[in-house]
């Protein structure tokens, strides 16, 4: 196992108001200040923790794809193993909350997008029909790159236990996404451990020590 180069954002403590339109609900979040990936996890990175690639498209630096949540939690694990971390710890690498993604993504904007598309995001429009290296397009205020489009990125959370079961969230959008579908406000679920897509991955958090 190698260690790998995981360049990680400093995000503030704030709020964040979310929405679930399929149920008309909205709830805010507190936000504690937290470490996030600054670009998505990429081919190279995954394979050098797991030995393991799956990718529809080819490329070191493009984002990893066709990972399962469970997956993305087993990555997480390793990696913090790697650096002797207890995963089981406060302070492992972990898989974003919901509410810190949406909070990082937006970045202190208050629009669906935190620039405009063309300039931040790989969507249908321009994608060519494939993933592209990571931190390519403007990053956000914050400093993070593609936070929309490229590739949708899980979230730890269930998405409705009631409804859909173990089912989780992943956010953001992909380079098959029509505009409409990389806006800092969308959700999508899917199961966790059956679902691989060429069009989801993953960036990773860490609390403060």
């Amino acid at each position: 196992m190698h260690r790998i180069n995981i360049q990680l954002a400093e995000i503030p403590k704030g709020e964040i108001t979310l929405r679930d339109d399929r149920i008309d609900r909205q709830w805010t979040v507190e936000i504690k200040a937290f470490l996030l990936s600054k670009y998505q996890v990429t081919q190279k990175q995954y394979f050098d923790i797991t030995a393991h690639s799956t990718c529809q498209f080819q490329g070191e630096n493009h984002p990893v794809e066709n990972v399962s949540w469970k997956d993305a939690v087993h990555f997480c694990r390793m990696l913090s193993d790697s650096e002797g971390i207890d995963p089981d710890g406060p302070y492992g690498y972990r898989l974003p909350t919901e509410a810190e993604w949406e909070y990082a993504c937006r970045a202190g904007t208050a629009g669906i997008r935190y620039g405009e598309i063309d300039k931040i995001a790989w969507y249908k429009s321009n994608s060519e029909g494939t993933t592209h290296s990571v931190g390519l397009k403007e990053p956000n205020p914050w400093g993070l790159y593609d936070m929309l489009g490229n590739v949708w990125e899980w979230c730890s959370d269930i998405y409705d236990e009631t409804e859909y079961g173990s089912y989780r969230i992943f956010r953001g959008g992909g380079w098959n996404d029509e505009d409409r579908g990389c806006m800092a406000t969308n959700r999508r679920r899917s199961h966790p451990v059956a679902f691989r897509i060429d069009d989801l991955g993953f960036r990773i958090a860490r609390n403060f020590r």
